[in-house]
């Protein structure tokens, strides 16, 4: 059963046959340019869609810039696009993907599901600071080097989310050897032993 309140969150019908057309998307091109794992194609919903919108609802944002840092097949930026552009319309959303191929990938789901986004195909490293409000990046590296990321290109007072997986604890061990952070955890919806770590006031140890 695909369905989001099930996590909170109460969108339309318009919303959902995005996020299937979006689906649909992905598994078209996946073989061509490998977007995600193919073991993890015969259940998108739980292991990106459901992961991904619960970013959403943890981060609870309803204005300002959002940008999602190396985007790769969309998890999470382009569903949490999706979905704010129902539930949060004054939020802009930036997607940073340097692989060309995952980039045009990108701007096809936006334009086959008319959402608006901005798409940079450009290293995280060598774009302009974003001055995010909202961060965003999953699996994409470290906590440490996403602090980094995030101290580059997150505005004075905001915020970001990463989910992590099991080893979470370790990685913050190591961040806060180098960095100095507030964090909060959250619990995944999708798997027991992950989290979302919320992350704010970076600043290098």
């Amino acid at each position: 059963m695909r369905d989001l309140s099930t996590i909170g969150l109460n969108v339309s019908r318009e919303t959902m046959e995005r996020l299937e057309v979006y689906d649909g998307l992905l598994k078209k091109w996946n073989p061509a340019i490998n977007l995600v794992s193919k073991y993890t194609l015969e259940n998108t919903w739980g292991r990106h869609f459901l992961d991904s919108a619960q970013v959403f609802k943890v981060a609870d944002a309803t204005k300002g810039s959002w940008v999602d840092l190396g985007s790769g097949g969309g998890f999470p930026g382009v569903v949490c696009a999706i979905i704010a552009a129902e539930l949060a319309p004054d939020l802009k959303f930036t997607l940073v993907e340097s692989d060309q191929r995952k980039a045009t990938f990108l701007r096809t789901v936006l334009r086959e599901t008319g959402v608006e986004a901005q798409v940079l195909a450009k290293r995280v490293e060598e774009v302009e600071p974003l001055k995010a409000t909202t961060l965003t990046a999953r699996a994409l590296s470290s906590l440490t080097n996403l602090l980094g990321f995030a101290d580059r290109h997150l505005d004075q007072g905001g915020v970001a989310f990463f989910p992590k997986g099991m080893k979470y604890q370790e990685e913050l061990s190591e961040a806060q050897a180098v960095w100095r952070f507030s964090h909060s955890e959250y619990k995944s919806v999708t798997d027991e032993n992950a989290v979302i770590i919320k992350v704010g006031d970076i600043e290098r140890a």
